[in-house]
């Protein structure tokens, strides 16, 4: 009797991307039960269907044209396939804490390399982190799995990867003082980009804000990252203390407390009318909407201050998104306002409130209308 051995030898360990990116996408490694079919000289069955058939990955990479490239056979690319997978498999756990990765001496991997594999291992699908943005990172939400598989044709394996990336980085960082990008960035060495990425997702998470109602569904995980990342900035404790705990975790509670005094702004009738007429003074003959802003000036400027006056309960923090949606980008895409009438609206709405004598909240105002004001101008888009 004849064995056949597969023997690999080296020192740098060599790192295939292609190959490292269909074992984080989820492709199967791993050959059928041996039954009687054979391809390229391997006997392989699907035991589910009882069909001759290669691994996922192995399959994928035939339709890339390797074989033909390289002059190998099936087997010898299985066997290739199934040593990087086992490669991979060595080094999850070290890339569950990236430092380890760089510290340990039993792969020698160039830092180049190593900052690949840390940077792709953390990676998420746009379609995947849409379905959990803004739930909590848990086992309930965790069961729904499957269904966001089905939904987005994403292997369950990555998403399943993904997710626990997600409450890992979740788990780390939630009790941390200081930024939370660049906490991030020290316990898993990502680049900036998805630093901050992943900062949005946890902020997210943690404020358990809805992104999945049907009339959000028109933005992006990027629309969304790019607000967090605002609020991150003006409306959480680090803003105004950076030695508060979970700084830019939390949003300031005393901030959404005090919004409540905006509500002058829209309760004073003679407030209200001055603040009208001196948006309208500032934009007559600059909108083409005029017409339009004028007649609805009221009923945004409420909107806009009454979701400020209730973020004073969990729920409406939750409803953030929900609630500028229907209270102005809904209102404005009713009357087809251009985004750049809405960015000259939005900047006179805000500015116009320093020449309000009644008014004595102008730092609040800012605070809020600042960050409200990148926000909505995102959500407006087409």
């Amino acid at each position: 009797m004849t064995s056949e051995l597969d023997i690999f030898v080296g020192n740098t360990t060599l790192i295939d991307e292609d190959v490292y990116r269909l074992w984080l996408d989820g492709y199967s490694g791993l050959w059928g039960t041996v039954c009687g079919c054979r391809f390229g000289g391997a006997v392989v069955l699907d035991g589910r269907a009882g069909r001759a058939r290669m691994s996922d990955a192995v399959a994928l990479r035939v339709r890339s044209g390797i074989l033909e490239q390289t002059g190998a056979t099936a087997a010898v690319l299985q066997s290739d396939t199934m040593d990087h997978y086992r490669t991979f498999q060595m080094l999850e756990r070290l890339l569950h804490a990236p430092p380890k990765l760089l510290h340990q001496l039993i792969f020698q991997i160039p830092p180049s390399r190593q900052a690949l594999l840390i940077e792709r291992y953390y990676a998420f699908d746009e379609a995947f982190v849409r379905e959990v943005l803004g739930k909590k990172l848990s086992k309930g939400t965790k069961k729904d799995l499957d269904d966001i598989s089905t939904k987005t044709g994403i292997t369950l394996k990555s998403c399943r990867r993904q997710f626990d990336n997600f409450k890992r980085v979740f788990k780390v960082v939630e009790e941390m003082r200081g930024s939370l990008v660049d906490n991030i960035q020290q316990h898993f060495l990502l680049s900036d980009r998805l630093a901050r990425d992943y900062a949005a997702i946890v902020f997210f998470a943690n404020n358990r804000f809805e992104t999945g109602k049907k009339k959000l569904q028109y933005l992006s995980f990027g629309d969304f990252a790019f607000c967090a990342e605002l609020m991150i900035q003006n409306w959480t404790l680090g803003a105004v203390d950076p030695q508060a705990d979970d700084m830019d975790m939390d949003l300031d509670k005393e901030f959404l407390q005090d919004l409540k005094e905006l509500k002058v702004l829209v309760a004073d009738k003679d407030l209200l009318d001055l603040h009208k007429s001196l948006v309208c003074t500032a934009l007559r003959g600059k909108l083409g909407v005029f017409s339009e802003m004028e007649a609805n000036f009221k009923n945004l400027s409420r909107g806009l201050v009454n979701v400020a006056a209730k973020l004073t309960h969990n729920k409406d923090v939750r409803d953030l998104f929900v609630d500028l949606v229907e209270k102005f980008v809904e209102p404005c895409r009713s009357d087809h306002w251009p985004l750049n009438d809405v960015r000259l609206f939005l900047n006179q709405y805000s500015a116009s409130v320093h020449s309000l004598d009644g008014f004595r909240h102008q730092a609040l105002w800012d605070r809020y209308m600042g960050t409200l004001r990148g926000c909505l101008l995102r959500l407006c888009h087409d």
